[in-house]
């Protein structure tokens, strides 16, 4: 019989005091055998206030606080060498505004274990395989998303069909292998270099479907400075990936 591997959820916030406590509770219920990580960027709205009260309550919530926004990327960053530090098993990141059901929690645990010659790295609930798709989102955000991820595939070489989803289970062995000192993204692009740093190392990805809906609560953090960043760094690594240099 095998012990449970030891999972951490990890939620990167800036003012969601809105969704984050339902949020929590949600995960906690799909996931009870799991940690909640919350790093939260110094939200003024009070998200990191209720974190700290939360996890006095309830020891599987669990917070970092950082001193400002410091960037979604690092904020990943700043999840990952925590799990790692704390000797978890596999470290699972997702939306903090209900973007990412949480019903999906236990399937997304599930397809580490889904049959192949190698274990799998990162299991990825995909926008973009059959049976996936996107609610609430404007003409321009679609064909942005769509654009980035055939930029991914194309420049990076990588396989699945969506890379710019953030709802992820990543096996921290595979997370161990990275130099994160050395990554080139700060925000959403992050998503991208993550999955082609792990490429390089042999990881294997799978996908299943999830329905990503428009976040219903709050303030979307996603702005024009987040897309020329994407590019930037889409074209570095490309030129990296297809020159070797």
């Amino acid at each position: 019989m095998h012990a449970c591997p030891k999972t951490l959820v990890t939620l990167c916030t800036y003012n969601e005091i809105e969704n984050l406590p339902r949020l929590v509770e949600q995960i906690l219920a799909q996931l009870p055998e799991a940690n909640v990580l919350v790093v939260d960027d110094n939200s003024p709205d009070g998200t990191g206030q209720w974190c700290d009260e939360r996890a006095q309550q309830e020891p599987r919530v669990k917070c970092v606080h950082r001193p400002a926004k410091l960037g979604l990327g690092t904020a990943h960053i700043t999840a990952m060498k925590y799990a790692l530090d704390q000797g978890y098993d596999q470290v699972v990141t997702m939306d903090a505004d209900f973007s990412h059901d949480p019903r999906y929690l236990p399937e997304l645990l599930r397809q580490m274990d889904a049959p192949g010659e190698r274990p799998v790295a990162v299991s990825i609930g995909s926008r973009y395989v059959p049976g996936g798709g996107v609610t609430g989102w404007p003409m321009k955000r679609h064909f942005m998303s769509r654009s980035v991820n055939l930029a991914a595939r194309i420049l990076l070489g990588l396989s699945p069909r969506d890379c710019s989803g953030a709802y992820r289970c990543y096996r921290c062995i595979n997370l161990a292998r990275l130099d994160f000192d050395n990554f080139r993204s700060h925000g959403y692009v992050f998503q991208e270099e993550v999955l082609w740093h792990i490429k390089r190392n042999g990881g294997r990805f799978v996908e299943f479907p999830i329905v990503f809906a428009n976040r219903m609560q709050g303030a979307s953090k996603i702005d024009g400075s987040a897309v020329g960043e994407a590019i930037l760094v889409l074209l570095q690594l490309g030129w990296r990936n297809w020159t070797g240099r």
